[in-house]
C-alpha cells in the first residue's frame, strides 16, 4: 500500500500542502488487490473517497463494490474502513470541516453571493480578475 500525503499529517507525518486557510486532509492512496485500509476522520470534519482506478469495498460490511469514476461520501466523525478487491484501487480521500458558507455559482466562479459573482465576472471581462500573477 503507498499512502501518498498531499495535504494534512497522518502518523506524524505532513504532506507538502501547508499553511492553507482551511485545515484540509489530502490523501492519495494505492492499494494492492486483497488489502485493506482504515482511517479515522476527524470530528467535525466531512470526507469523501473519490475512486481514480480498481474498484473495493467503502464499508466494512463490504457490501457495495465502488468502482471507478464513483465517488463515496462518510458521515461525520467516521472510521473509514477500505479494502480492495480483486483488483489494485486506488483513491483520493479528502476531509475537512465545512465552512458553513453560502455558495453562489456559475460556470467555472464559485462565490458567496450573486453580487459577488457578478463583480467577479465584470473583472473576468476587464482582465483583473487574477489579482497575483505568477
Amino acid at each position: 500500500m503507498k499512502i501518498r500525503i498531499v495535504s494534512g499529517e497522518v502518523n506524524k507525518k505532513t504532506g507538502p500542502v501547508r499553511d492553507i486557510v482551511v485545515d484540509i486532509e489530502y490523501l492519495d492512496v494505492a492499494m494492492e488487490t486483497g488489502t485493506e485500509f482504515e482511517h479515522d476522520i476527524k470530528k467535525g470534519n466531512r470526507a469523501f473517497a473519490y475512486v481514480i482506478e480498481g474498484s473495493g469495498y467503502f464499508d466494512s460490511e463490504k457490501k457495495r463494490n465502488i468502482g471507478k469514476e464513483h465517488l463515496v461520501i462518510f458521515k461525520d466523525g467516521d472510521n473509514v474502513k477500505i479494502a480492495a478487491n480483486d483488483t489494485v484501487l486506488r483513491f483520493l480521500l479528502i476531509s475537512g470541516k465545512p465552512l458553513g458558507e453560502p455558495v453562489a455559482w456559475r460556470g467555472p466562479i464559485v462565490m458567496n453571493t450573486h453580487e459577488e459573482l457578478q463583480v467577479a465576472f465584470d473583472e473576468y471581462r476587464n482582465g483583473t480578475f487574477i489579482k497575483h500573477k505568477i
